[in-house]
């Protein structure tokens, strides 16, 4: 013999919400009141509800409804089953973030890696204090780690642009010449030939000499000469606190607020000396995949990485 079995037939929470209202009110009219639909409808459904679960649920008693044995079993039942339906289907909130248990992957630049750490753990330790944050260097391809869910969310100079991937701008910044006190170049006003004339370091993952500095005293016909290429910020910074060479740093905007990717340069001590040639602005972003838009952990990280990043007042 076989058995064939035959098809379940669709839930329809509907029906576990319109009876949940007709068992609290006992009534046709009010039911149809507290869920903002017509008495005829809901009359309908109470039919259909009385042939689904073979009971007439509701029967009159003179001027009111009453109800059945079943139906007086069913009430509590219903009731949980309907709050729990609410909860599922409830957006995400920020009083869930007390319980969450989370690993955040960030994926920035050591110097901006070193700017966000400490505030982004205080305010976990505050908001979430269950997340925890892995920082990842420069090392992966954004666009497919975002993609893939290696990393949640990169900050730094936002340089590829995926059709489906959200960027958002924190916060612009210009280019400072950072030396160590007592360093030639802070004994007068600093030209574009003094600038040139000095050694200097520059900072790039893939090995590049050259960069707008390069391009903005080319106007000048001047060149300058770079003895060190090094991948880190942090590094080529030091080098600078230690030697006469010169590292360019980012700092804020004339008349913005202090902007805490400078901190590691007054840590080490450096001068930062305005560089006098027209720089591009440094854009510092942020970029995630939509899948993480409407997370609850990572709309909390987004709004701490604004926080952090972005200067007071800033909307």
């Amino acid at each position: 013999m076989t058995l064939v079995n035959s098809p379940t037939p669709p839930i329809d929470a509907n029906l576990a919400v319109a009876l949940d209202a007709l068992l609290a009110e006992q009534s046709v009219t009010r039911a149809a009141a507290r869920l903002h639909t017509s008495p005829a409808a809901m009359s309908r459904t109470l039919a259909r509800l009385r042939r689904t679960l073979q009971d007439p649920l509701l029967v009159r008693a003179g001027q009111v409804m009453v109800p059945t044995p079943r139906a007086q079993a069913l009430r509590e039942e219903v009731a949980a089953v309907v709050r729990h339906l609410g909860a599922l289907l409830a957006p995400g909130t920020g009083a869930e973030l007390a319980t969450l248990r989370a690993t955040l992957t960030l994926q920035a630049a050591d110097l901006v890696g070193a700017a966000l750490a400490p505030e982004l753990l205080r305010l976990a330790r505050e908001d979430a204090p269950g997340i925890s944050l892995r920082f990842r260097a420069e090392e992966l391809e954004a666009g497919p780690a975002l993609r893939d869910g290696r990393i949640d969310l990169e900050i730094g100079s936002i340089d590829h642009v995926d059709p489906e991937t959200h960027v958002e701008e924190l916060v612009a910044l210009r280019m400072a010449a950072a030396v160590r006190p007592g360093h030639p170049l802070t004994e007068k006003s600093l030209t574009p030939a003094r600038l040139a004339a000095a050694e200097h370091v520059t900072v790039s993952r893939r090995g590049r000499f050259t960069g707008p500095l390069d391009a903005a005293l080319a106007e000048h016909n001047l060149r300058r000469r770079v003895t060190a290429v090094l991948p880190s910020h942090l590094a080529a910074m030091t080098l600078a606190a230690r030697s006469d060479v010169v590292c360019l740093v980012p700092t804020a905007l004339p008349g913005a607020a202090p902007s805490p990717l400078t901190d590691a340069a007054t840590t080490l001590g450096l001068r930062l000396l305005d560089i006098p040639l027209p720089l591009p602005p440094l854009a510092i972003g942020m970029a995630w995949h939509p899948r993480h838009a409407a997370d609850g952990a990572h709309h909390w990280l987004r709004d701490a990485v604004r926080r952090t990043l972005r200067p007071p007042g800033t909307a």
